[in-house]
């Protein structure tokens, strides 16, 4: 069969079934009169052969290698080709995320493009100064997708980063907690933790509600962010978790003073003064210490007589600290 015809049957071009020939891959066994070539059965089922190992990815000079050699074995090749294929897919996702993110930002010309393309590679920055400085770079009024500042917000582990990522995220607008919420849902609780913390600084009906189901998260420290957020909001759902912040001394601190901003809601002064009075009963002096000292945050007068009958506490200690803020709130009160 001549050159043409095995071109026309095969799918092979003539020009490739030359390079075949040059190459030593697939020699036709004979020659026309002419000197034109001409291939037997066995030559054009070596010619699919080739063409079917192309298929896999593999060199010329690997598929000449497997047809040469009788003893090769295909493990150690296969096994080759199959991590090539990841890192080329690997890379075409990449390519297609940085594409995709360039198109969300609808630049209206290419300086608007390289500008996205110019942070996605910051973003991508094996060095934690130079993140932040990518986020924290003036914008040049090109609006960043706030998808993109979603993604590296649940996956940025510097804390100083990450910071920096949230202050972007809320400032950039848009759905914001559309972008990251789903990050407060995943397995892994780490995102959980970077979703609700992100979240905690975005106002609206939509955040408060996400960090609502965060309060009954299986981490004790997504329930701590989202009741901090959430007790700033004065929604009376976190005070159990702030008061129990305050008891086991995580946070206590800034639980005490969200629970004395959460007091002065409409109608949290009650729940917040009792869950904190049920919890005196502690018969560890820290605890009832650190009680005293989220009660003295309240509002106005309104956990004085309970301090004053702590200041007469059989607990020295207790009875001390408890005086020192009677005093302080009566000082107070009186100004």
């Amino acid at each position: 069969m001549l050159i043409g015809e095995v071109a026309r049957r095969s799918g092979v071009s003539t020009r490739m079934l030359r390079h075949y020939d040059s190459l030593g891959l697939v020699r036709p066994t004979g020659r026309t009169v002419g000197g034109y070539r001409e291939y037997s059965a066995e030559d054009i089922r070596r010619i699919f052969h080739v063409e079917s190992l192309r298929s896999l990815g593999l060199s010329l000079r690997q598929i000449g290698r497997a047809l040469q050699d009788p003893a090769f074995t295909p493990s150690a090749l296969v096994s080759d080709l199959i991590r090539q294929t990841e890192d080329r897919l690997e890379r075409e996702r990449e390519l297609l995320e940085r594409l995709r993110a360039v198109d969300a930002s609808a630049p209206s010309g290419w300086p608007g493009v390289l500008r996205i393309v110019e942070l996605l590679h910051g973003l991508n920055s094996p060095s934690a100064a130079r993140r932040q400085q990518t986020v924290l770079a003036p914008t040049d009024d090109v609006p960043v997708p706030t998808e993109l500042l979603a993604e590296a917000v649940l996956a940025e582990a510097d804390p100083n980063v990450a910071g920096a990522l949230r202050w972007a995220l809320a400032r950039a607008g848009g759905d914001g907690v559309a972008s990251v919420a789903a990050g407060a849902y995943s397995d892994d609780v780490d995102v959980r933790r970077r979703a609700v913390l992100a979240i905690a600084g975005m106002p609206g009906d939509e955040a408060t509600a996400v960090l609502a189901d965060a309060l009954e998260d299986s981490d004790p420290a997504v329930r701590r962010h989202a009741a901090l957020a959430l007790g700033a909001r004065g929604v009376t759902a976190a005070v159990p978790t702030l008061v129990g912040m305050v008891v086991d001394g995580t946070n206590d601190v800034e639980a005490a003073e969200v629970l004395g901003t959460s007091a002065r809601e409409p109608g949290c002064a009650d729940r917040v003064l009792g869950a904190l009075v049920d919890e005196l009963a502690s018969p560890d002096s820290a605890v009832r210490i650190r009680l005293i000292q989220a009660l003295a945050e309240l509002p106005g007068t309104l956990a004085l007589d309970v301090l004053r009958q702590l200041a007469h506490d059989d607990d020295r200690a207790v009875a001390l600290v408890a005086s020192a803020f009677v005093r302080m709130i009566e000082e107070r009160s009186v100004d």
